[in-house]
């Protein structure tokens, strides 16, 4: 159920919001070179991706808002993220610049695809992305904590899969639609827009 699109005021849009907030967070504590308070925000942020959704679908909140709002703050925590790291642990990402590269053009080309054909940023959501965060959220944990590197590079292999798809949504759908959770979906709106 999706609520009407003024109702942007609820309690998953401040979760969303909250997330957007950290970011500043998070680049304080990489330029006052804190990693394990960083790494803690990271994983309170991350925490925060998961529980805007939950909260949004048991207080039935759903909205066109919301999905943005959720999109464009995975968007400013990833790219900061990015940045972040190179701050903070710039000889473990020059070692990993392949993998690296990888998951950032993994969030930055499908963003901007969608931005050239709609005009604005899509709101996805797809199964293969959320899967792809989980991996990789914990690639980087393990990988800046210094315990292992693979599963960082698993998960940058992941995040091409996820952006495939969802480059692939935006170029079949006609219009823009929220929480398009597969190619399938995607191919199944395409069909109904004809």
């Amino acid at each position: 159920m999706r609520l009407a699109k003024n109702d942007i005021v609820n309690i998953p849009n401040s979760v969303s919001f909250l997330r957007i907030l950290m970011a500043p967070l998070l680049f304080y504590f990489a330029f006052t070179q804190q990693p394990h308070w960083f790494i803690g925000v990271l994983l309170f942020a991350e925490f925060t991706d998961v529980l805007d959704g939950f909260l949004a679908r048991k207080l039935q909140q759903i909205t066109d808002m919301g999905s943005h709002l959720d999109s464009w703050g995975d968007f400013i925590i990833y790219s900061t993220i990015a940045v972040c790291a190179w701050i903070l642990w710039p000889d473990i990402l020059q070692r990993e610049i392949v993998y690296f590269t990888f998951i950032v053009l993994s969030f930055t080309l499908p963003a901007l695809i969608g931005f050239i054909k709609f005009r604005r940023f899509t709101s996805y959501h797809t199964w293969s992305v959320k899967f792809a965060v989980v991996i990789t959220v914990t690639g980087y944990i393990l990988l800046f904590t210094g315990l292992s590197e693979w599963p960082f590079r698993v998960a940058a292999l992941f995040c091409l899969y996820a952006a495939a798809e969802e480059i692939a949504i935006t170029l079949l759908i006609r219009r823009e639609h929220v929480d398009v959770r597969s190619l399938l979906q995607a191919l199944k709106y395409r069909r109904e827009n004809k």
